[in-house]
């Protein structure tokens, strides 16, 4: 199994990274045992995580979501898949989308449901 993992780190950025061990990786991005991004930055928590069988499917899915928006990213962390959804769009065509979308009684779009 490989893992594709998102780490919080203490300046609030986000480190993106694939392994086929979590809990030692994790670790040793908090130790400071690896050196580059995550170094200075610790302390760091882990804030997502997803298994895949290959690590060539792990790496296309690091790959894939490394240059994402912190929006994105912070949508895909929160399992909001609306956010996320809107979060890939580009900003101009987020908005007029948004203001098209037809309202409820509660004010919220269909697409916020």
């Amino acid at each position: 199994m490989f893992w594709v993992y998102i780490l919080r780190c203490s300046d609030a950025s986000y480190y993106t990274g694939h392994t086929d061990d979590l809990e030692r990786r994790v670790a040793q991005h908090q130790s400071g045992e690896i050196p580059g991004y995550t170094h200075d930055r610790r302390p760091v928590s882990l804030m997502w995580q997803e298994c895949f069988q290959t690590r060539e499917e792990a790496i296309r899915a690091e790959l894939r979501i490394k240059p994402w928006s912190r929006a994105k990213k912070e949508a895909l962390i929160a399992g909001d898949w609306t956010a996320l959804k809107r979060a890939a769009m580009p900003p101009g065509e987020r908005e007029s989308r948004v203001a098209a979308a037809p309202r409820l009684r509660s004010g919220r779009t269909e697409e916020d449901r």
